[in-house]
């Protein structure tokens, strides 16, 4: 079995692997959900503008009420468990394809994993203040302030890592002025705040939740073609940390063909977003990542529009957004608006993956 083969391999076994744990973890975290009824009190009233969300309510006061948040902890949940068992296997047996399975590595997965629980902490945390806060907090989650200054925070360790740490200060934008490599900006501690801007505008493109299988189909297109860029580059831990997410998704969307019986919760979303940004990093794809993630741009983009046109023409150009909440509106069933968002998503993804391969050098 040649070298490559393997990694392959290892990266198939891994994402199969993630797929049970996660279906075993699920099943017994949407229990525990319902069993503490881990769902709004109450469903949001406001739209982000302050004014009445009428059609919203229409649309989803009853999941807002009945569905619970926080299963996006599966992910986290089953990334600990897998990386757990892959450091005993790696150091407690002498199969050496046993040991082949660990996928720790300082300049591949080492900041992916620790964005990914640092930020699902805090959203998990924000998860608990909208179910169980108090006050200011009661549906609202964490203080929007207190929420950029975090993610900000974990930006910042990011890319100092990848700075100090990595010694990178460079991105690749691939098929501009030469081809096929691209052309190399090199930005030196500049870096570090490209890696922040990226963090936040991540963030604020987790408007996806909220659709029975929205989110997971959308972000299992994402890493899986990041997997596929970093098998190429030769990152194969890293591959396989983006094949285990891919994996977890796969049980998270079992449970989440209509009727969904949680949703991803910030937990989810906060920590795939940012996940989404260091992935992008150690790959050399930023430039790409708005394509990769091409659904996030038009949900949030539509989110911003909407919002310009209040502001400037005092008056809406969709019914309710996210514009996935406009096709509700509309009559499209949720079937139609998932099903059809993953196909978008997935020919951005293999568009993406197309122009990013194009600048590796064999």
């Amino acid at each position: 079995m040649s070298i490559y083969t393997f990694n392959v391999v290892k990266i198939l076994i891994l994402a199969f692997s993630a797929s049970i744990i996660s279906m075993i973890v699920a099943n017994y975290l949407i229990k525990y959900l319902y069993q503490i009824q881990f769902w709004k009190k109450k469903a949001r009233e406001k739209t982000i503008d302050g004014q009445n969300a009428e059609i919203f309510l229409a649309l989803h006061s009853e999941k807002e009420t009945t569905v619970p948040r926080g299963g996006g902890i599966v992910i986290w949940a089953t990334m600990l468990i897998l990386s757990l068992i892959c450091l005993i296997l790696s150091n407690f047996t002498n199969i050496w394809w046993l040991q082949k399975l660990n996928f720790f590595s300082r300049e591949q997965t080492w900041i992916p994993l620790f964005v990914l629980l640092s930020a699902s902490i805090v959203g998990l945390v924000d998860d608990i203040f909208v179910v169980y806060g108090k006050g200011k907090y009661i549906g609202g989650g964490l203080k929007f302030r207190i929420r950029m200054i975090l993610v900000t925070l974990i930006g910042l360790i990011g890319g100092s890592w990848f700075y100090f740490k990595l010694g990178w200060s460079a991105i690749n934008l691939p098929l501009l002025f030469s081809f096929p490599e691209g052309i190399v900006i090199q930005l030196g501690l500049w870096y570090i705040l490209l890696y922040v801007i990226v963090s936040l505008a991540s963030w604020a493109s987790g408007v996806v939740d909220g659709l029975d299988g929205l989110a997971g189909g959308t972000f299992g297109s994402i890493f899986g073609a990041f997997a596929i860029i970093a098998l190429f580059q030769g990152q194969t831990d890293l591959a396989a940390f983006c094949g285990i997410i891919l994996g977890t998704l796969f049980s998270f969307l079992w449970f989440n063909i209509p009727p969904a019986k949680f949703y991803m919760g910030e937990t989810g979303i906060l920590g795939l977003t940012m996940t989404m940004t260091a992935v992008a990093f150690i790959t050399n794809s930023v430039a790409v990542l708005p394509l990769l993630g091409g659904i996030l741009v038009i949900e949030t983009g539509s989110v911003i529009i909407q919002l310009i046109s209040k502001k400037i023409r005092h008056k809406k150009i969709w019914l309710s957004t996210p514009i996935h909440h406009h096709l509700e509106a509309i009559g499209w069933k949720t079937s139609q608006i998932v099903m059809r968002f993953w196909i978008i998503g997935l020919v951005f993804a293999i568009l993406a993956v197309s122009i990013q391969l194009l600048t590796i050098r064999q």
